[in-house]
Protein backbone atom coordinates (compact mmCIF):
# COMPACT_ATOMS: atom_id res chain seq x y z
CA UNK A 1 0.00 0.00 0.00
CA UNK A 2 2.94 2.60 0.58
CA UNK A 3 4.60 1.59 -2.31
CA UNK A 4 1.34 2.65 -4.19
CA UNK A 5 0.71 5.74 -2.69
CA UNK A 6 4.37 6.69 -3.00
CA UNK A 7 3.88 6.15 -6.58
CA UNK A 8 1.11 8.59 -6.82
CA UNK A 9 2.42 11.38 -5.01
CA UNK A 10 5.57 10.92 -7.22
CA UNK A 11 3.61 11.01 -10.43
CA UNK A 12 1.44 14.07 -8.61
CA UNK A 13 4.64 15.48 -7.91
CA UNK A 14 5.98 15.09 -11.87
CA UNK A 15 3.24 16.98 -13.06
CA UNK A 16 3.59 19.63 -10.80
CA UNK A 17 6.86 19.92 -12.04
CA UNK A 18 6.20 20.03 -15.50
CA UNK A 19 3.41 22.59 -15.07
CA UNK A 20 6.09 24.71 -13.38
CA UNK A 21 8.75 24.46 -16.32
CA UNK A 22 5.68 26.67 -17.77
CA UNK A 23 3.78 28.58 -15.43
CA UNK A 24 5.53 31.60 -14.20
CA UNK A 25 6.64 31.15 -10.02
CA UNK A 26 5.87 27.92 -9.52
CA UNK A 27 9.23 26.19 -8.85
CA UNK A 28 10.28 22.65 -11.06
CA UNK A 29 13.35 21.90 -8.82
CA UNK A 30 11.46 20.62 -5.43
CA UNK A 31 8.54 18.89 -7.21
CA UNK A 32 11.00 17.04 -9.22
CA UNK A 33 13.42 16.36 -6.39
CA UNK A 34 10.54 14.96 -4.37
CA UNK A 35 9.30 13.14 -7.11
CA UNK A 36 12.93 11.31 -7.57
CA UNK A 37 12.68 10.44 -3.85
CA UNK A 38 9.26 8.90 -3.51
CA UNK A 39 9.99 6.90 -7.20
CA UNK A 40 13.43 6.07 -5.49
CA UNK A 41 11.32 4.43 -2.31
CA UNK A 42 8.95 2.58 -4.20
CA UNK A 43 9.95 1.90 -8.48
CA UNK A 44 13.03 2.06 -9.59
CA UNK A 45 11.77 1.79 -12.99
CA UNK A 46 9.65 5.44 -12.92
CA UNK A 47 13.07 6.61 -11.23
CA UNK A 48 15.28 5.50 -13.90
CA UNK A 49 12.87 6.73 -16.30
CA UNK A 50 12.56 10.01 -14.19
CA UNK A 51 16.77 10.38 -14.45
CA UNK A 52 16.89 9.52 -18.36
CA UNK A 53 14.10 12.80 -18.82
CA UNK A 54 15.50 15.72 -19.78
CA UNK A 55 15.24 16.86 -16.30
CA UNK A 56 17.14 14.24 -15.23
CA UNK A 57 20.37 15.50 -15.44
CA UNK A 58 19.98 18.26 -13.01
CA UNK A 59 18.27 15.95 -10.60
CA UNK A 60 22.15 13.85 -10.74
CA UNK A 61 23.77 16.85 -10.60
CA UNK A 62 21.68 17.44 -7.14
CA UNK A 63 21.85 14.22 -6.28
CA UNK A 64 25.26 14.15 -6.40
CA UNK A 65 26.75 17.20 -5.27
CA UNK A 66 24.06 17.19 -1.90
CA UNK A 67 22.74 21.19 -3.82
CA UNK A 68 23.72 23.34 -6.87
CA UNK A 69 25.87 25.62 -7.32
CA UNK A 70 25.08 29.54 -6.72
CA UNK A 71 24.89 30.24 -10.47
CA UNK A 72 21.96 27.57 -11.19
CA UNK A 73 20.04 28.82 -7.64
CA UNK A 74 20.91 32.89 -9.14
CA UNK A 75 19.49 31.32 -12.78
CA UNK A 76 16.78 29.80 -11.39
CA UNK A 77 15.50 32.75 -9.28
CA UNK A 78 16.05 35.37 -12.43
CA UNK A 79 13.79 32.87 -14.38
CA UNK A 80 11.18 32.67 -11.93
CA UNK A 81 10.79 36.55 -11.24
CA UNK A 82 11.10 37.22 -14.93
CA UNK A 83 8.83 35.17 -16.35
CA UNK A 84 6.30 36.02 -13.44
CA UNK A 85 7.35 40.30 -13.78
CA UNK A 86 6.42 39.65 -17.60
CA UNK A 87 3.14 37.88 -17.09
CA UNK A 88 2.22 40.10 -14.60
CA UNK A 89 2.15 43.26 -16.85
CA UNK A 90 1.61 41.92 -20.00
CA UNK A 91 -0.28 38.41 -20.34
CA UNK A 92 -2.52 38.92 -17.27
CA UNK A 93 -5.36 41.13 -17.12
CA UNK A 94 -7.16 39.99 -13.53
CA UNK A 95 -6.71 41.41 -10.51
CA UNK A 96 -6.88 38.04 -8.42
CA UNK A 97 -4.57 36.26 -11.39
CA UNK A 98 -1.91 38.50 -11.24
CA UNK A 99 -2.00 38.29 -7.03
CA UNK A 100 -1.77 34.55 -7.59
CA UNK A 101 1.23 34.56 -9.95
CA UNK A 102 3.17 37.07 -7.76
CA UNK A 103 2.35 35.05 -3.89
CA UNK A 104 3.35 31.59 -6.49
CA UNK A 105 7.01 33.13 -7.83
CA UNK A 106 7.14 34.62 -4.23
CA UNK A 107 7.01 31.10 -2.23
CA UNK A 108 9.11 29.54 -5.55
CA UNK A 109 11.51 32.25 -5.02
CA UNK A 110 11.77 31.95 -0.61
CA UNK A 111 11.57 27.60 -1.49
CA UNK A 112 14.88 28.34 -3.99
CA UNK A 113 16.65 30.47 -1.99
CA UNK A 114 16.26 29.00 1.50
CA UNK A 115 15.53 25.68 1.17
CA UNK A 116 17.45 24.31 -2.00
CA UNK A 117 20.82 23.81 -0.56
CA UNK A 118 23.87 25.53 -1.90
CA UNK A 119 27.07 23.93 -3.00
CA UNK A 120 30.33 26.21 -3.72
CA UNK A 121 31.96 23.79 -6.19
CA UNK A 122 30.42 20.43 -7.67
CA UNK A 123 32.01 17.17 -7.65
CA UNK A 124 33.50 16.19 -11.13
Amino acid sequence: MKRIIYILLGSLCVGLGTVGVFVPGLPTTPFMLAASWLFYRSSPRLRAWLLSSWLGVYIRDYEKNKGVTPKVKFMAIIMMVGMSCLSVTFFIEKICVKVIVSVACLIGVIVVGFFVPTVKTPKQ
